[in-house]
């Protein structure tokens, strides 16, 4: 969900929408650049999302943040984003964790899930491959085995959304062929 759905009078009519829905995660997708154009932007947007969190959490609803590349590349400080805004949040405030975005910057999933344990409630299975920017899941480099010991053991995982962006046969079949892949990991 959009912050600006998450901010002022828009936070009520967001809470009963997605009760309506059944959706108890309200994760942030992407921020303005006005969120995340310093270090310091980043502790205000930190701090942003753990009074969201306060208001969600008598509801029974979460906010988060989904990552993409850039988090993973340092600030002007050398800090990464992902570090500046979750160390600063409270445990409320949920990773979702996109591993092939995380990858595609240049950060190994697995550091994450142990340094912020508990907080991956949503976990987007997408693959990354630095040769082939089509391969489906448990095709590439990332080790399933590892990234799935630690959400189902310390990140906390309720929900795995699995994720194909570029397609190397007809989406259907790729997802079909994901399906397939991640059953013969034993998801």
């Amino acid at each position: 969900v959009g912050i600006e759905t998450l901010l002022g009078d828009e936070l009520a009519k967001s809470i009963e929408f997605h009760k309506t829905l059944g959706n108890k995660f309200l994760i942030v997708p992407g921020l303005p650049r006005q969120y995340t154009e310093s270090k310091e932007a980043w502790l205000r947007t930190a701090a942003l999302m753990n009074e969201i969190a306060d208001k969600l959490e008598p509801e029974g609803m979460f906010t988060g943040y989904h990552n993409h590349h850039t988090e993973f590349q340092p600030l002007e400080t050398g800090e990464l984003p992902w570090d500046v805004f979750f160390s600063n949040t409270s445990p409320k405030v949920v990773m979702q964790f996109d591993v092939g975005n995380a990858r595609h910057g240049g950060a190994d999933a697995a550091v994450f899930l142990r340094r912020y344990p508990g907080r991956a409630l949503t976990v987007h299975i997408k693959e990354y491959s630095a040769t082939n920017d089509k391969a489906l899941i448990g095709e590439g480099d990332i080790n399933w085995s590892e990234i799935f010991q630690l959400c189902e053991t310390i990140g906390g995982t309720q929900w795995y959304i699995v994720e194909q962006e570029s397609y190397a046969y007809p989406p259907l079949e790729c997802v079909d062929r994901c399906l397939k892949n991640l059953r013969a990991m034993g998801k």
